[in-house]
């Protein structure tokens, strides 16, 4: 599977999942969080897959790129949680964002292999 579709995906079923725990307050974080893990995930597994059969230091400022892009995204949630809690409570913003972006790092390390 794709990591675009599977980013879809898991978009689709993470928010499924937080409505049946937060109610409607939760499909804002869920669609808006989602996407940008799933982004985050395709721009780092773009560089990871450029600096394949690469030398090492290549390797790892690619790998370390993906990190901070990952950490950028962490941010993100603070950023948003804290300008309008209304429309991102803290922990359906956080599980959405999370529960996308782990289980694509799974296949991101299936691909890298």
């Amino acid at each position: 599977m794709k990591p675009a579709s599977a980013g879809v995906g898991l978009t689709v079923l993470v928010g499924a999942i937080l409505f049946l725990a937060f109610g409607p307050a939760a499909i804002t974080p869920a669609v808006v969080f989602g996407s940008i893990a799933t982004l985050i995930q395709l721009a780092a597994t773009s560089l990871l897959r450029r600096a394949d059969g690469a030398p090492l230091p290549v390797f790892m400022r690619s790998w370390a790129a993906g990190a901070g892009l990952r950490f950028i995204g962490v941010l993100l949630i603070a950023v948003a949680v804290l300008a309008r809690r209304d429309l991102f409570p803290p922990l359906p913003t956080a599980f959405a964002f999370l529960g996308v972006m782990i289980p694509l790092l799974f296949m991101e390390i299936r691909l890298a292999r």
